[in-house]
């Protein structure tokens, strides 16, 4: 991949991956309402589970999906119980100072996973792929640049997260930003029970 290319793809990384969308969203969410400490292995797994799904997607799961009508929208009715639940579990997570196992951030694997369930993150990587990768070698620096792009724009997500921390110090304001994140999640929905 020349270099124009390749400025062109972290380009493009950069571009989808800071743009609100379900990760962001939720990696919001996690700074606000756990810090960034324990947020890093939901970021951890959204940049490498992202990584990992334009890797496998290059290697052609994506033909696998493409032509399975079935499995395609079984994904579509996965997604949408698995955002739901998501939603559910944002809007009704307390701080840390709360009632003790009232919530927990994200895992790595989980957040690794979501990435199979997030539409967002299918239109990014087939997008990045079909415009940047020329085969297995191209997918794979394709992923490998998302991968490195990604991190930093995602723990900004959180990090604003965080610093909206104080303003929502009483519960009645991180229970409202809760519920505002979680319509938000769902929201991000639409355009996938639309298509």
């Amino acid at each position: 991949m020349n270099a124009d290319l390749m400025l062109a793809l972290a380009g493009f990384a950069f571009v989808t991956s800071a743009t609100p969308g379900p990760n962001n969203m939720m990696l919001m969410a996690s700074g606000a309402n756990f810090g960034i400490r324990r947020t890093v292995p939901h970021m951890l797994g959204v940049s490498l589970g992202f990584g990992a799904m334009v890797a496998l997607l290059g290697l052609g799961v994506d033909r696998v999906i493409a032509g399975n009508p079935v499995l395609a929208s079984a994904m579509k009715w996965v997604s949408l119980a698995y955002m739901i639940w998501l939603a559910w579990k944002i809007a009704t997570a307390s701080a840390p100072e709360g009632t003790a196992g009232a919530g927990r951030p994200l895992t790595f694997l989980q957040a690794a996973a979501f990435q199979w369930v997030n539409p967002k993150a299918w239109a990014m990587a087939l997008g990045a792929l079909s415009a940047y990768a020329a085969g297995v070698g191209g997918a794979a620096v394709v992923a490998l640049v998302f991968a490195a792009v990604n991190l930093p724009t995602v723990s900004a997500w959180a990090a604003m997260g965080q610093g909206l921390r104080r303003v929502l110090s009483s519960p009645r304001r991180l229970r409202a930003f809760n519920w505002l994140m979680a319509a938000l999640l769902l929201a991000s929905m639409l355009p996938v029970l639309r298509g």
